[in-house]
Parts: C-alpha cells; structure tokens; sequence
C-alpha cells in the first residue's frame, strides 16, 4: 500500500522536528468508497476500503502538518519555502486509533461497491518520525535494489576482492566537532552509494562509519554489500570458507546497527538475511517479524518470512515431523496478512495440503489445493491431486472437471484417466 503525501520544507521537519508540535493527536473523519473487482474476495474488498479511508485521514493530517511548518518558518526568521513528495508506506505509523461511524455496500453495474466512514486518531509525533525514517529507508532501499541488479560487473569485482584482501586504512578525523563530522560522512556516504565498485563503496562506508561512530547508514551500507559478495560467492559454487569473513563482517554491521537504532527497518533485515545464510531460521523469523512490526508494509522482510517458515516446514515434514510441520505453517498461513500475499503463499499452501494428505485429512488438503488453485489456475498437478482426492469422496463431477482442466494443461495422467 503506498500513499504520496506532500509537505513544505522537510529541512523544516528535520530541524524542528516533534518539538514542534509535541505529542499532539489529530482526530479525523473521513470516508472512502470502493468498487469490488474480480479477483477480490468479500474481506479483502472490505479491508481495501477501511484502508483507503484511513489513507485520507493521513492526507487531512499531513494539511494539518503542512500548515504548521509553514508557522514554524515565519516565526523563525522567513526560511526559503520548499515542497518535498514523502511517500508514507505504514498508516499504522500514524494512526493509533479507528472508530468505524458507517458502512455500508450497494451495487453499481452488477458489482457490489462499499462504502466506509471512519473517525481516526492521527498521532502528529508518530508521523514525523516516520516521514524522518522515511528518508534514510528510502536511500537503502535503493542501495538495496542497486546491488540486486548489478550482479554482472560484480561477479568480477568478487574475483579481485579475493585475490586482493581489503586491506586497513587510516582515517583521519579533524576535531572540527560532532556535527561537522556527522555532515562529512553523509557526503562521503552519498558517494559511496552512487559507485558500483564494491571495493570503493566498502572503503568509503567504513570511512563514514569512522567519522561518525553514531551514524547507522554507513554500517548498513557496508553490511549490505558484505551480504552480496557472499551471494555471489555462493552462486559461484565456493566454499564456505571462502565467504565466512563477509557474513561475519555483514553481522557485525548489522548487530551494531542495531544497537544505535533499534527501530531501522534495514538493520533488522539484514540481521534476518545473516541468520539465513547462518541457517538460524528461527532467529531469521523472529528478525523478519520484527520489521514488520516496525512496518507492516515492509514487502521484502514479508516475503523473506515467508520463505523462512515454508523452508523450516519443509524440512520438517522431510524428518516426518508432521504436527511440528503444520505448526511452522500456521504461524504464516493463519496470519492476518492481506489477500495480496496469497500468490506468494502458494508454495506453503501446497506443502500444508501434501502434510494434511498423510495426517489423513482430505477435507483439510482439498481447502488448500483449492487455494494453490485460485491463485495459480495453470497448476495441473494440484488439479490432479485434487482430483483424487474428490473422486475418493465421490465427487465424480468436480472430479471430471479437474481431470479436463489439468488435460488441457498438458498433463498426460489427467488425460489418461478421463473416459
């Protein structure tokens, strides 16, 4: 869910920041309406429609916000006015309260619409702190997605860097003060972000690590790139002792990371991504669950968590460890996740239907494959599956049905087994 709110002078925010308002709430009403599509279901069209809602009243607090920034800068002195787009990814940052005054559903053109009024409490403190994290998230992000995409040049860069160790550099650090420190370093950061040599950006993180000892951008940064070059190492078929110095060096970062800033999206998903690589997978959970209570719209420590919990169950139901296998699963499959996510969950649906297969539970295992089945209409192995699974129940029709899509799939035993 992504929401663009715009503000006035975000140097403004940062300088001022909650000081100027305190802890002050906002209470707002507003309302919202929402036109079922096809691919919806009941819930998730009613869940769309409260967030749309509760969208517009962030909206009705950012003018609020806005407004009071524009106090603050007459009062100090006549700033110089500047317009930024924030994109808020987590409602939950700012509202702290939901109170529902009306709802209700029609239908227009054969399509069932609802509609939501809602009064909403809009913690002005929270907000600030969210639109400041904003910033910094926004920038790792990128930094993030930047070495997912350059695996080309840096499977070269890897080559060198094992050939040549990064060595130690000195860093000398005039006494010029914290803040003066502290603005060098975000300069030096900057150009280590925009370089794709991985030498250069790790020298440079670590210098402005080293000139603001406080400053948790640059440890996520090197912790990052440290985390790519055992990715590539591993793709490349190396052994573990090849990559160990980097997944070390990445922990400390992170763990580090940490420690200065306990609410860093990015600190915490690299934690989970080293417990991954370290296969602590319950620790990698709890990491990833942990973004997510920080943010629940963090997408990747989702999908991370997802992958997590169905590896766990899978290994589990390899060992034969059924019940301790339906157990992993139902802590990401009975989660109140959107609807959204339930593509991503197919493969953990389909493990849960084959572990209900040999717990004898038919009617359990069909519920899932019929899920496999929605979200993945081409799966003709699921077709097949629960195929037999009704022809044993003595459900010819649903049966037959199955048998013909799955054939028409080019599934040679579906076709076999249709008259």
């Amino acid at each position: 869910m992504q929401l663009y709110l715009f503000y006035s002078s975000l140097s403004a925010l940062l300088l001022w920041g909650v000081p100027a308002f305190g802890a002050s709430t906002k209470t707002v009403v507003a309302d919202s309406q929402y036109v079922m599509a096809d691919g919806d279901t009941l819930a998730g069209a009613e869940e769309k429609v409260l967030q749309r809602a509760q969208r517009k009243a962030v909206e009705e607090a950012g003018v609020y916000l806005e407004s009071t920034f524009h106090d603050v800068e007459k009062e100090s002195g006549g700033r110089s006015m500047q317009a930024s787009s924030l994109e808020i990814r987590t409602i939950a940052a700012a509202i702290t309260q939901t109170e529902v005054l009306e709802s209700r559903s029609s239908f227009e053109r054969d399509r069932p619409v609802f509609f939501v009024r809602i009064r909403a409490t809009v913690n002005l403190s929270s907000l600030a702190e969210a639109i400041r994290r904003l910033q910094s998230d926004q920038q790792l992000a990128q930094h993030f997605r930047q070495l997912q995409q350059e695996n080309h040049l840096l499977r070269s860069q890897l080559q060198e860097l094992q050939q040549r160790p990064i060595g130690v550099r000195m860093l000398a650090i005039e006494p010029n003060g914290k803040s003066g420190s502290h603005q060098r370093a975000r300069v030096i950061l900057e150009t280590a972000l925009h370089t794709s040599n991985l030498r250069d950006k790790i020298h440079l993180s670590t210098d402005a690590a080293t000139l603001d000892d406080r400053y948790v951008d640059p440890l996520i940064v090197r912790g990052q790139t440290y985390l790519q070059l055992v990715s590539l190492a591993f793709s490349q078929q190396t052994q573990t002792s090849d990559y160990k110095d980097y997944l070390d060096k990445a922990r400390i970062d992170f763990d580090r990371a940490i420690t200065l800033d306990a609410k860093n999206v990015w600190a915490w998903v690299g934690k989970g991504d080293v417990l991954t690589w370290l296969k602590q997978l319950d620790e990698a959970a709890t990491a990833y669950e942990q973004v997510l209570e920080l943010d629940p719209f963090a997408d990747i420590a989702r999908q991370r968590l997802i992958g997590v919990y169905t590896t766990q169950a899978r290994r589990q139901a390899e060992a034969k460890s059924w019940h301790h296998a339906l157990a992993t699963l139902k802590k990401l499959l009975n989660a109140q996740t959107p609807e959204s996510w339930i593509p991503y969950q197919k493969e953990a649906y389909a493990l849960r239907s084959e572990i209900y297969l040999k717990l004898n539970q038919p009617e359990q295992a069909i519920e899932d494959l019929s899920t496999v089945i929605r979200v993945d209409p081409t799966n003709a192995a699921a077709m097949l599956t629960r195929a037999r699974l009704y022809r044993e129940r003595l459900q010819g029709r649903l049966a037959k049905d199955d048998l013909e899509r799955a054939c028409a799939l080019g599934s040679i035993p579906a076709c076999e087994q249709l008259p």
